[in-house]
């Protein structure tokens, strides 16, 4: 739900997003457009880096399952060669034990005939086992060594890689701080009416309207600068302008009694001032578009009043006729028209 209230650099970027593509870059004279602008890019920035960001998340955790499995492989491997270690040992110790010269000499010397045949076929026997544990070991052995390479530059890869992400996410908090302090200069600079302005969504109006009068919900409604009061969006972003017309001509702002006023206290003005104060739950202060003024404004035929009489109608207020006589309010003003 929308807020006239967000502060500071969330506002900026609440405004900046109903923008849609960034703003040109060619110069601007109005320093809320700059803001805009460089909120516009700062957004964009941002969006890019993090996307960036996202990318080695993503080619990192692949990369890591890919070294997982490795080292399970790598595992496998050495427990196979572990279990050919012992057979390996036992072939070795026979073949020493019973070379097999003694039985080709059996059949050459003139010893029995069955018993170096036996001899024979035993150590061709052990010789094949012996050949197929060797080759197997081999196979392992290099097996062993591929995956152990592959591990290898999968670990320095991936150290490589958390450098290069950690670096990411700390140059992108950077830029996001950076961004930060120089768009909340900018933002200072570009005065309190305006930050105001900027703060105050128009479509607010449109949802106040929903609410019965003196119950519209604070959500709704627009702070002015005079502390404490506020207004309808589409009538605080009128009066806006008018208090700075008013400022400029007077040197001050524009001096305010009463504004938005809830049920209760409309209540309280009409026990007040029965048959003067309008009905509660009919009173223009209670739909946020009403102003009690001072400052001189409250005396009718002053400068202060003149000046409003003859230029508040070019900001959408006016003075309406029954408070020029019925009852007499030179200090009551309203957005929109008599019929409104």
């Amino acid at each position: 739900m929308p807020t006239p209230r967000s502060a500071g650099l969330t506002a900026v970027f609440l405004v900046t997003a109903t923008l849609g593509a960034p703003v040109a870059r060619a110069a601007v004279s109005d320093p809320l457009d700059a803001l805009r602008r460089q909120a516009s890019e700062a957004r964009t920035q941002l969006e890019k880096a993090t996307k960036r960001m996202e990318s080695r998340k993503k080619d990192l955790a692949r990369s890591q399952d890919k070294l997982r499995v490795t080292l399970k492989d790598l595992g496998k491997a050495e427990a196979e060669l572990n279990r050919l270690r012992e057979p390996l040992a036992r072939l070795a110790n026979a073949s020493y034990q019973q070379p097999g010269a003694a039985g080709q000499m059996a059949i050459f010397g003139g010893g029995d005939l069955d018993d170096a045949l036996r001899a024979t076929a035993d150590v061709t026997h052990m010789a094949n086992g012996q050949d197929a544990l060797v080759q197997k070991a081999d196979e392992l052995q290099e097996r062993r060594a591929r995956l152990t390479s592959t591990a290898q530059e999968l670990q320095s890869k991936n150290a490589v890689e958390q450098t290069k992400l950690q670096q990411e996410v700390d140059g992108l908090k950077s830029k996001s701080t950076q961004l930060t302090k120089q768009l909340t200069a900018m933002l200072k600079r570009v005065g309190r009416d305006r930050r105001l302005e900027l703060g105050c969504d128009k479509s607010l109006a449109k949802n106040a309207r929903k609410f019965p009068n003196g119950l519209i919900p604070s959500q709704y409604l627009c702070p002015l600068p005079q502390k404490g009061e506020q207004l309808r969006a589409d009538a605080a972003l009128t009066f806006y302008k008018l208090n700075a017309a008013y400022k400029k001509r007077f040197g001050r702002d524009m001096c305010v009694t009463d504004s938005y006023r809830s049920l209760a206290d409309q209540n309280r003005v009409y026990s007040q001032r029965p048959g003067f104060a309008a009905v509660p739950g009919t009173s223009n202060h209670g739909r946020g578009q009403a102003l009690d003024l001072c400052g001189g404004v409250q005396n009718s035929g002053s400068t202060q009043f003149n000046w409003l009489e003859a230029n508040s109608k070019k900001y959408g207020w006016l003075h309406p006729s029954w408070a020029y006589s019925n009852p007499f309010e030179p200090w009551h003003w309203e957005y929109g028209t008599e019929e409104d």
